[in-house]
């Protein structure tokens, strides 16, 4: 039997397959993720640091970045400062809004804010607080900012007129104050803040557009916060504003009657905020000469910026009151420097136009200009400088002290009123007052002897009266004696006669005495007429530093 020879299968070679379906997942997933880092490095932006005081409300990777509330990119990251004084927040602007980040830009958190003035970001109670951007007009600006810590009050894209008034004193006015023009709002102060250098306040407002021609070159800025109580010449003034202005302070302007407006001013001019309104309108007056007037009387009343009158027409003011403009000959005559406008003082068709200030000025001293005192209210005892002609007084030239013109004086009507009361005074008390009394009182003394004279009389009648003999005579004689007695008694211990003479007499001595105080009173201190006297139990507080 032969033996089988096993068959073996010959195998068939095939070429294995390049590209299995497994590996479509991985490829897919490096391709998404490469296209998603591709999209995120392409469309991220430059990474801005801002520099704040404070982070509170800020977190990385969830706060936004806005301009006009839209969002245009995120914080991702916040950093503490390493003076510890502030906080760096490091955020990531689109790569789209990339040329938003110009010289100029400003930044600032939003967050909820309630002040006196305004009420802002009440949304981001919601929404959480983000940083808005204002972008700057200028190039390209730099990655690191300083961020502000209020808000601007406005956007700088809005369209209007930006000014800056300058003040001595804050007071109450913040920023979000209402500027007002005849009592409309048509304006706000966006910033103030102190200039070191000049030592005063400046404040940027801001007026829309459709408001700017309000303003021109002779416009005139006041503050109108709180309460104003002033006394003057013209007595007590009190000027309250609208509510928002005494809550939150206020700035009105305006151009004075009579005043040229001007030209319309353009952004960036500089106005002077006034105190008041009567310091603006003061503001307008414009002295051209200098003159110092010399008191012999007292000037208290007198203040600074009181003004300077010529028949009831305002022609200057006080600008000071000082012993230094005197020369030691004059220092028992109290100075006083005044600021007048000459114009006001010509007189229409006698001095020219052109005519020098210092000749106008001794030509009306020769025909009898002189200053006096006067006082302009009875109830605050302010006084004020008038100028008159009196050309029945003794002729004068002009003089001078120093650089400085003066003008002659006269006593006002007071000092001359102080003078006839003196003189009365003085024929008062050369009266013989005590002989008088005296002489009433010796009066009165025969005057009760008469009285028990007419006592003794009336007792004598009654007896006679009482006598069987007497009852016999007719009868209207008897009523006649009846009257006369009743006539009699009047004057008696008890009578009304005598009771009247006595307290006629006590009222007598208290004039009398009252006349003798009110002699003393008035010639110490005649003013009191007008004033009064001091109330001894309500002593005036000293001044400070005085013991």
């Amino acid at each position: 039997m032969s033996e089988e020879v096993p068959i073996v299968a010959t195998p068939q070679l095939r070429a294995a397959q390049r590209w299995n379906v497994v590996w479509v997942v991985p490829i897919l997933a490096l391709l998404i993720g490469g296209w998603m880092l591709y999209r995120n490095i392409s469309s991220k932006g430059p990474e801005v640091r801002i520099r704040f005081e404070t982070a509170e409300g800020v977190f990385a990777g969830t706060t936004e970045l806005r301009c006009r509330s839209v969002s245009i990119g995120k914080v991702s990251r916040v950093e503490l400062a390493k003076d510890l004084q502030s906080v760096f927040v490091y955020c990531t602007l689109d790569s789209s809004y990339a040329d938003l980040l110009r010289k100029g830009s400003r930044f600032w958190v939003v967050r909820p804010r309630v002040s006196a003035a305004d009420i802002s970001g009440l949304g981001t109670l919601l929404t959480g607080v983000y940083i808005e951007m204002e972008p700057g007009v200028g190039p390209k600006g730099p990655t690191q900012w300083k961020g502000r810590e209020t808000p601007p009050s406005t956007n700088r894209s809005v369209p209007g007129l930006r000014l800056k008034l300058i003040s001595d004193e804050a007071g109450s006015l913040i920023v979000g104050s209402p500027l007002y023009y005849r009592g409309l709002e048509v304006g706000r102060v966006e910033n103030r803040k102190l200039d070191i250098e000049m030592s005063r306040i400046i404040y940027d407002v801001f007026l829309p557009e459709k408001y700017r021609t309000l303003v021109r070159d002779n416009t005139k800025f006041w503050n109108t916060s709180g309460i104003d109580i002033s006394a003057g010449v013209d007595g007590f003034k009190v000027r309250t504003p609208s509510l928002q202005a005494m809550v939150s302070g206020g700035v009105s302007f305006a151009i004075q009657d009579g005043i040229e407006p001007g030209e319309q001013v353009q952004d960036g001019v500089i106005f002077e905020l006034h105190k008041d309104i009567d310091d603006a309108a003061s503001s307008t007056f414009n002295p051209t000469l200098g003159v110092l007037l010399l008191f012999d009387q007292s000037v208290r009343g007198l203040t600074k910026s009181a003004p300077v009158e010529y028949r009831g027409i305002e022609i200057g003011r006080v600008k000071n009151i000082s012993l230094n403009y005197a020369l030691e000959s004059q220092l028992q005559r109290v100075p006083v420097l005044v600021e007048v406008d000459t114009k006001l003082l010509r007189a229409l068709g006698r001095v020219t136009a052109s005519e020098d200030d210092i000749l106008m000025l001794g030509n009306a001293i020769k025909n009898g200009l002189r200053a006096t005192l006067k006082i302009g209210s009875l109830l605050t005892g302010a006084m004020f400088v008038d100028f008159d002609y009196y050309p029945n007084e003794k002729a004068a030239d002009l003089a001078y002290e120093g650089d400085l013109p003066v003008v002659p004086t006269l006593s006002s009507g007071f000092a001359q009123f102080e003078v006839k009361i003196a003189s009365i005074l003085d024929k008062i008390e050369a009266l013989p007052i005590n002989e008088t009394v005296t002489e009433i009182t010796v009066t009165v003394a025969e005057a009760r002897d008469a009285i028990k004279q007419i006592e003794k009389l009336a007792a004598a009648a009654k007896v006679t009266l009482e006598d069987d003999d007497f009852r016999q005579l007719p009868a209207d004689l008897r009523r006649t004696l009846g009257e006369l007695e009743k006539s009699l008694a009047s004057v008696g211990p008890d009578g009304n006669v005598q009771g009247d003479l006595l307290r006629t007499l006590d009222e007598l001595r208290g004039a009398i005495r009252s006349i003798e105080a009110m002699s003393d009173t008035i010639k110490e201190k005649p003013n009191s007429l007008l004033f009064g006297i001091e109330d001894s139990r309500n002593p005036k507080p000293k001044a400070a530093g005085k013991q």
